[in-house]
């Protein structure tokens, strides 16, 4: 399973599986890749199209 953490490119925000989006009712686990298709950030609303996979 992939723990990689994904980069908003418009604002910043950063989705880390190991802690999910609670508010978006995505549990820890899940990796970015396998989010629902109508996820989108939680800070600024962008789609997932507006994120990068963080190399950090």
């Amino acid at each position: 399973m992939s723990q990689d953490r994904y980069i908003c490119l418009r604002c910043g925000y950063t989705y880390d599986p190991k802690r999910g989006d609670a508010k978006a009712g995505i549990s820890p686990g899940t990796p970015g890749d396998k989010l629902p298709g109508d996820w989108h950030c939680p800070a600024c609303g962008a789609a997932q199209r507006d994120f990068a996979k963080r190399d950090d």
